[in-house]
């Protein structure tokens, strides 16, 4: 069949999805806000996040624009073009799932207080989530689509700015700066909207908890706001964009690996870079069922088995549109000798990150969720004070990284086998096939959060917060499962792109990539770029925790005025949320930047091997770190929780095992919404980068 003609049918899967999306927004959009009280807080939480993100997205359309500039001037002529194309879609969708989060919420509490049925208010907040989700995979492949109908894969490979001629790869070009304006966008997203969210949330929590005894979610505390904004900002908008960078970037280096290897034969590169599109496409299609199952069948009291069942129904339908795809594309083809099982190996390297994708989940939320040992654990210490649960929820975070990165390696070990580097990169887009179903159940969770903050701010019944709790708690759950997920694949995706980057500018385009760890050069770019990691870990908390030192002492000031702790007086909760940007807007900058200027000044400094160095050393000490951060700051946030629940017997709220468990939940914030979230985009931008620009590295000083 025609590519083009595979496009168009991959196209119509997008329509359809798109379609599903409007239906589920307009949806929500009918359904009762509530009490007036509950109405009044939603819109405030909603106009907040609005005006935040329109306010970032002022400065991050500013560096896009120049970055944009420089690629068109100075490296090819239509790379600005892309580049813009792809932070333009994941803007999009930065705004249309934070619009349909902060129209859930209150919507989910509503259906708590007019329902009384967990499973009915379930799908309110999953029909919010989908939304998100479906617009992450849809959104991210019609961009792609849009650049491959536009200039295709067959145009000229020798290309030139406006005013210089560096002789970069104008197919290349066009489908990195894709990828590359999706990064920059994800990037500003977790660090901005990483240091909103914590600064709220941690200031919010020592004022009430700690400094006050005061509920959580108490309205009386001025921060409270901005911490409901800051769920938005950081768990919808920044999560939209990650995942969606991430399942552009395996998709791109799908498509370079088959123009490196097998430009050569016209039908197997054919076959070679129409078959990612397509498995995306299956994927896509695939979560379209599994999230319309959940919204039609009749759900029961256990919200966990629920939203599992979503994701194994989209796992496994795309595992088995997979095979058909495989088959269409390959049988009867030529195929490279290290295609060990044939046709069949472009699946089976699929599979090995469809599987892996659904394990690191079930680890995840093993280690993270308070119905199992770890996190039990963890709680049962709190009454031995800080130190104990601080030193615990370490255990618990470090011993959570041997089984996914186990996971990780043998996936990438036996796609390599399977299918070289080709199937290696095949293995990175499996895991992200049905990154709609997953975006859209991590999606849940700050919907959750948020609805259960509204019940309890807006002084809802016991009964309908015992619904809302239960929600959270399954969301804090599903949103550290969306995390160990976002790294998971972050990854499969940074190892893929590193595959490509070394097949195409080191190794030339040979069978087998060679990167020389014998070398001065690349041993001196390994290590470089794993204290790179530690310095953006420090860079990252340093500013949360100066944000949220000076939330908490206007918090305070605001506390000390007559009649606000009594609630006779509300606080002035734009002022809080005003500041809150103010420091994570002040702050975005620089840890951006250095994602993108790093692999640029080593490379025309040093050359292509120094910057391969680079990105394996991140790579190899970022994992491990983002899943550490991730997980013990997951477990210390359900420890709290169950804390709270009254399961740990003579140790309820206000307990100083309570108050222990909020200093482990506050050391916990930082780490798991922050440092965590960001490590994944700060190895992949770096990747994206090295492929954009790697030709021109060969004009390197030194």
């Amino acid at each position: 069949m025609n590519p083009m003609t595979i496009l168009g049918i991959v196209l119509a899967v997008v329509v359809l999805a798109l379609c599903y999306v409007a239906f589920n927004f307009i949806r929500i959009r009918k359904m009762k806000e509530g009490t007036d009280e509950m109405a009044e807080m939603a819109g405030i939480i909603r106009d907040g996040a609005s005006t935040f993100l329109k306010t970032e997205f002022k400065a991050i359309a500013i560096v896009v624009l120049i970055v944009a500039a420089l690629f068109s001037l100075f490296i090819e002529k239509t790379a600005g073009i892309t580049l813009i194309l792809g932070a333009c879609m994941s803007s999009i969708v930065c705004i249309l799932g934070m619009r349909s989060a902060t129209y859930a919420n209150v919507r989910t509490s509503n259906k708590a207080l007019e329902s009384r049925s967990i499973g009915e208010t379930v799908k309110v907040a999953l029909c919010g989530g989908s939304i998100s989700g479906l617009s992450v995979q849809a959104l991210g492949l019609f961009g792609l689509l849009v650049v491959l109908f536009v200039w295709g894969l067959d145009g000229e490979r020798e290309g030139a700015g406006f005013i210089t001629s560096l002789g970069a790869d104008p197919v290349v070009m066009r489908i990195t700066t894709y990828s590359l304006g999706c990064s920059l966008v994800a990037m500003f997203n977790r660090v901005a909207g990483g240091n909103y969210t914590k600064a709220a949330d941690i200031s919010s929590d020592i004022l009430a908890k700690v400094r006050n005894d005061m509920p959580e979610d108490d309205s009386r505390v001025p921060n409270v706001v901005a911490d409901f904004i800051g769920d938005n900002v950081n768990d919808i908008a920044g999560n939209c964009s990650d995942l969606l960078e991430s399942f552009v970037a395996t998709i791109s280096a799908s498509i370079i690996l088959a123009l490196s290897l097998f430009s050569g034969n016209s039908e197997l590169f054919k076959a070679a870079w129409t078959f990612p599109v397509i498995l995306a496409g299956c994927g896509m299609l695939s979560c379209l069922l599994g999230l319309g199952f959940a919204a039609v069948r009749k759900m029961g009291n256990n919200p966990s088995k629920e939203l599992n069942l979503s994701t194994y129904i989209s796992a496994g339908l795309t595992a088995l549109l997979g095979l058909g795809a495989a088959y269409f594309v390959f049988s009867g083809q030529a195929l490279p000798e290290n295609f060990a099982w044939g046709w069949l190996t472009p699946w089976a390297c699929s599979i090995l990150g469809i599987i892996s994708g659904v394990a690191i989940g079930i680890l995840t939320e093993y280690y993270t969720s308070a119905d199992f040992r770890p996190t039990r654990r963890l709680a049962e210490m709190a009454p031995e004070g800080e130190a104990f649960i601080v030193t615990k929820g370490d255990a618990v975070g470090s011993r959570s990284c041997l089984f996914p990165i186990l996971l990780i390696g043998v996936a990438l070990l036996l796609s390599g086998l399977l299918g070289g580097t080709y199937g290696i990169a095949l293995s990175a887009l499996g895991m992200l096939a049905f990154v709609g179903t997953t975006v859209s159940i991590d999606a849940f969770g700050p919907i959750a959060d948020n609805a259960g903050g509204l019940a309890e701010s807006c002084h809802l019944p016991a009964d309908v917060r015992v619904i809302t709790d239960k929600l959270d708690s399954v969301g804090n759950t599903t949103a550290a499962i969306g995390k160990g997920f976002a790294i998971g694949s972050a990854a499969f995706a940074t190892v893929s792109l590193i595959v490509a980057f070394v097949q195409s500018f080191i190794a030339g385009g040979a069978q087998e990539p060679v990167l020389n760890f014998a070398s001065f050069i690349v041993i001196a770019g390994g290590i470089i770029g794993g204290a790179l990691i530690e310095y953006f870990s420090a860079l990252l908390t340093d500013n949360t925790i100066d944000a949220a030192q000076f939330m908490a002492k206007e918090g305070d000031r605001q506390l000390s005025i007559p009649g606000v702790l009594e609630g006779t007086v509300k606080p002035d909760y734009n002022r809080c949320v005003q500041l809150a940007a103010q420091q994570a807007l002040g702050k975005m900058l620089l840890p951006s930047v250095l994602a993108l200027l790093i692999p640029i000044v080593g490379g025309l400094l040093f050359g292509a091997e120094f910057v391969g160095g680079i990105l394996v050393g991140a790579t190899i000490c970022a994992i491990p770190r983002a899943l550490f951060m991730g997980n013990s700051g997951g477990a210390f946030d359900n420890a709290k929780k169950y804390i709270e629940s009254g399961a740990l017997e003579g140790h309820g709220k206000g307990s100083a095992a309570h108050k222990a468990a909020v200093t482990g939940d506050t050391i916990g914030d930082t780490r798991k919404d922050v440092v965590g979230v960001a490590l994944d985009i700060f190895i992949k931008m770096m990747s994206t980068v090295a492929n954009t620009l790697g030709a021109i590295f060969r004009f390197h000083l030194l």
